[in-house]
């Protein structure tokens, strides 16, 4: 903690001076300390059990305030829960050969990795992947947009998390100049059609828009600024979209009216709050599949064989790890 602490105290340094926000030098500070708190949280995240949940709570730290410290109780408590009904949804997809996509769309910074990782944290990688595709490539560029999209749905009973998706092209790529006014233009006659293919062959289709605010988006590249763990989060084109803040709203905007549409709705999650994001956006997702518990037979360890004329064989000592800790 005392590393994170020290980052702090530079960010304390620098960030009254770069950042124009209505709100006080502490409380800037405090903000940002306990999103660092909170960087540790999501590992712990991985290896806590629900019998050690008051012990995390009461490790936060003297100057954590009583309220918070209950309110990353619940929002631990809920977020178990809810991966336990993603588990019990994994085995239903499974079961019933059911086809999922879901979109995350939204600025840099916004919480789509976020609630992705809380969303595939329990569940089977074979089951249940992400899709975080770089940018096009040569050959890619002269393909059909779509093309390279394709090959990363569902087949019967799995789940595919778009990070970013063909929506790539109503907001960066209009952005940014990547796309020529009659591509664009295309996109939006293409892509109502291209969702309705989609949902015709049997794939259930969620779109998510996670909405923060100018102040909250610049708080976060401030923290990632000076957060070496999180400084590789960041690429010139983040930074160039931060500049960019208004002509991105305007293509949101465009974006969200002429692509919510009865077959593929938007669902806009408010993400200032990172935590209240998370939990908000799986309660919702869990409301949209109309999954049911599926009966499992007990599972038994078979006895393990024993073979008298087996005898194990020592580990060659120059190959082992060294036990450092």
């Amino acid at each position: 903690m005392s590393q994170k602490l020290l980052i702090v105290d530079k960010l304390y340094e620098t960030s009254p001076l770069e950042c124009n926000l209505n709100a006080n030098e502490d409380d800037l500070v405090q903000r940002i300390r306990r999103d660092l708190v909170d960087s540790y949280d999501e590992e712990l995240e991985l290896e806590l059990e629900d019998c050690r949940l008051e012990q995390l709570t009461q490790d936060s730290g003297g100057d954590t305030p009583g309220h918070y410290q209950a309110s990353r109780r619940q929002y631990f408590r809920e977020l178990f829960r809810m991966q336990a009904e993603l588990v019990k949804l994994q085995d239903w997809v499974v079961k019933t050969g059911h086809k999922v996509v879901i979109l995350f769309e939204g600025r840099d910074a916004a919480g789509k990795g976020g609630v992705i990782k809380r969303i595939t944290q329990r569940l089977n990688p074979r089951v249940c992947r992400v899709a975080a595709l770089p940018a096009p490539n040569d050959r890619e560029k002269t393909q059909w947009y779509f093309q390279r999209y394709v090959s990363h749905l569902p087949g019967a009973g799995e789940i595919v998390l778009f990070d970013r998706s063909w929506y790539n092209r109503a907001g960066v790529e209009r952005v940014m100049g990547f796309c020529s006014d009659e591509e664009y233009e295309e996109f939006f006659r293409s892509v109502p059609e291209f969702e309705r293919m989609l949902v015709r062959s049997g794939i259930q289709l969620i779109k998510y828009w996670f909405s923060i605010s100018d102040e909250e988006q610049h708080l976060r590249f401030l923290g990632r600024i000076h957060d070496p763990l999180k400084q590789w989060k960041l690429s010139p084109m983040d930074l160039e979209s931060r500049r960019r803040w208004e002509e991105y709203t305007k293509a949101k905007e465009v974006m969200l009216e002429r692509t919510h549409t009865p077959d593929a709705p938007w669902w806009v999650v408010q993400a200032v709050d990172k935590k209240k994001a998370r939990l908000n956006c799986i309660h919702h997702l869990l409301g949209q599949i109309p999954y049911g518990e599926i009966e499992h037979p007990a599972i038994v360890l078979p006895p393990r064989e024993r073979n008298e004329d087996y005898v194990r064989h020592p580990v060659p000592q120059e190959i082992l790890v060294p036990d450092i800790y």
